[in-house]
């Protein structure tokens, strides 16, 4: 029955093990030979897909889904964390240069990087996913920390403000004209 199964796989379109072949009501192994129990040329066989290749294939199918869903919700994340990191980046500049910052924007983008790190804990995560879904954590903890750092920082500087005194001029005399009308 296995050289069978061999030479039916490319017209069924199942791999041997997935088949399933039936002669007089009984399923036949691989290792049985189909002449000792009758089967001659013209004979009545029955080849069908076997249900538990097809519940592995289902199966493999669901994990797959959930392997592709969870990736595409890390990416999504890594996209948010890749413009927030940008902005940590643009702050820290701010910062280092002298400028302070306001704090309520330093606690907003710690608030978003923390509802980023819950949506990560939120992802189910295999073996396949599960790198994937740490590097992105520590790339929120690492953007965390350093916002935490620069909140201090920022707190050390002095808000700089500058006065202008403007010039004010004397008013002039008005201006007379003379215009000329025409007809």
């Amino acid at each position: 029955a296995g050289e069978l199964k061999k030479a039916l796989a490319p017209r069924t379109g199942l791999q041997p093990s997935e088949q399933l072949v039936t002669y007089k009501g009984r399923e036949r192994k691989n290792s049985e030979f189909l002449d000792r129990f009758g089967v001659k040329n013209k004979s009545k066989l029955v080849v069908s897909e076997d249900p538990a290749s097809l519940e592995r294939r289902y199966i493999e199918r669901q994990r797959n889904a959930r392997i592709q869903n969870a990736n595409r919700a890390i990416g999504a994340i890594a996209l948010e964390l890749d413009k927030l990191a940008d902005q940590v980046t643009s702050i820290e500049k701010s910062v280092s240069g002298g400028s302070k910052v306001a704090e309520v924007q330093i606690t907003t983008l710690i608030e978003l990087l923390m509802r980023h790190a819950v949506k990560l804990e939120s992802i189910p995560a295999d073996a396949d996913t599960s790198s994937q879904k740490n590097l992105q954590a520590k790339r929120v903890q690492k953007c965390v920390e350093a916002l935490d750092v620069l909140k201090v920082s920022n707190a050390r500087l002095q808000t700089v403000v500058v006065t202008t005194k403007w010039e004010t001029f004397d008013s002039s005399p008005p201006v007379t004209t003379k215009w000329e009308i025409f007809d």
